[in-house]
């Protein structure tokens, strides 16, 4: 490529929204973690290979083909139930903690049968903040 010889539109984003396409026959819904299964959007779910991306910032039915839509996801810290058999704790703030389904996370990765959520930011009585997201 050749330098600029003339202005040009300057394209930006900050990188907190994703807008990745939706498994099809798949529903996601709003407020729900959204993760990458092979290169599509699906809810979050006990699995290995899992890339968590997000939350879902409205529900999306695609009751079409793969890629037939596309999700909106923000990255960010949010806040997830906490699996109470496998439970998150203070003592876990800073590391990481793995995927249960789209709105829960445990403290381990069940024996290698979950994927990372990401890190554990705060726990309180009701839940645990849980920051998502490249």
């Amino acid at each position: 490529m050749t330098p600029l010889s003339q202005a040009r539109p300057v394209v930006q984003t900050e990188g907190r929204q994703y807008n990745p396409p939706v498994k099809g026959a798949t529903t996601i819904h709003q407020g729900g973690l959204v993760v990458m299964d092979s290169g599509l959007a699906v809810p979050g779910r006990t699995a290995t290979g899992l890339i968590a991306l997000g939350i879902a910032q409205v529900t999306v039915v695609n009751s079409g083909a793969d890629g037939a839509k596309k999700v909106p996801v923000e990255r960010g810290t949010f806040k997830f139930a906490n699996l109470a058999t496998d439970a998150v704790t203070a003592a876990d703030i800073g590391k990481d903690c793995y995927i249960v389904d789209d709105q829960t996370v445990a403290k381990t990765s069940g024996t290698n049968t979950r994927s990372i959520a990401g890190k554990v930011i705060e726990v309180d009585a009701d839940g645990v903040f849980v920051r998502i997201g490249a």
